[in-house]
């Protein structure tokens, strides 16, 4: 997104709003991930289980990216066939 903002791109309240909705789903996700971690790390000293999980939260969210980007690009290259 950086890179983005600094070729000058500019965006709309509505992509705005479609970021930050995205954004507090996985929020959501991840708290609840985390949630469901911490009971079942209740009295274990074993860190790896956590960053097992944290690996898993972050790879989940990489992937969900660029598979959001593929498709955008996908109908960007549709769109300027059409």
């Amino acid at each position: 997104m950086a890179k983005v903002l600094r070729e000058g791109a500019s965006y709309t309240q509505r992509d705005i709003l479609e970021f930050l909705g995205e954004f507090s789903a996985f929020k959501d996700r991840v708290e609840k991930k985390f949630n469901t971690l911490a009971r079942e790390l209740e009295g274990k000293t074993n860190e790896h289980d956590l960053w097992v999980n944290l690996y898993l939260v972050s790879t989940d969210y990489a992937e969900e990216t660029v598979g959001k980007r593929y498709k955008q690009q996908e109908a960007a290259a549709i769109q300027k066939v059409s």
